[in-house]
């Protein structure tokens, strides 16, 4: 599902089911030649979503651990922030688009490193709010649920096939060893996805 959250809110929608976190249908927005920051860009979900607005011609901003920079790097990445060391919020000006991979209630924060007409997409947008300022900025914020597609992922699959989208592995776990994965997941700070390995 990673994938297809990235392509859902980057890409197409492809669904016109109601979204109960907005009143609105998301739509995602143009990326060529445009400015990306993509927070959390070293978890599941942000790792695909760095290339993906890549492959598409923006340039990407990735937010994430300094740990993570070689890898962010050799994603895509065209800068890097390591939020360690420095807020984004702080250091980055006048992006066209925040994808926050964190989200929540931490997600407003982004709204000053936006341009007007800019957006921002909090991938779990649950616990998101402003008070208005995104509309006093003239600022979109979207957010979806994101929906099965065998056809979105029959798309996705010629992209993984030929190399243009790599999924990034944290740690592999045996089968028999899932509740050991769980507390890996559980410690966060990802570098893409856990596998269980069936043998």
């Amino acid at each position: 599902m990673s994938v297809l959250t990235a392509w859902q809110f980057l890409i197409t929608q492809g669904h016109d089911v109601v979204n109960p976190l907005q009143p609105e249908q998301h739509v995602p927005v143009p990326l060529h030649g445009r400015t990306v920051l993509v927070n959390g860009a070293a978890g599941g979900v942000g790792h695909l979503a760095l290339q993906l607005v890549k492959w598409r011609g923006a340039r990407v901003i990735a937010v994430a651990s300094g740990v993570r920079e070689a890898m962010l790097r050799d994603l895509g990445a065209d800068a890097f922030v390591d939020y360690s060391r420095a807020a984004p919020e702080d250091e980055i000006r006048d992006v066209d688009l925040v994808v926050d991979a964190v989200g929540g209630a931490k997600s407003p924060r982004f709204l000053r490193t936006l341009k007007p007409g800019g957006a921002l997409f909090p991938i779990f947008g649950l616990g998101y709010e402003d008070n208005g300022e995104a509309a006093r900025l003239g600022i979109t914020v979207s957010t979806t649920q994101v929906r099965s597609s065998g056809a979105q992922l029959a798309e996705i699959a010629p992209l993984l096939n030929d190399g243009t989208l790599r999924v990034a592995i944290d740690s592999v776990y045996p089968l028999a060893d899932a509740s050991r994965a769980h507390e890996r997941a559980a410690k966060g700070h990802l570098a893409g996805k856990i596998l269980l390995k069936v043998t």
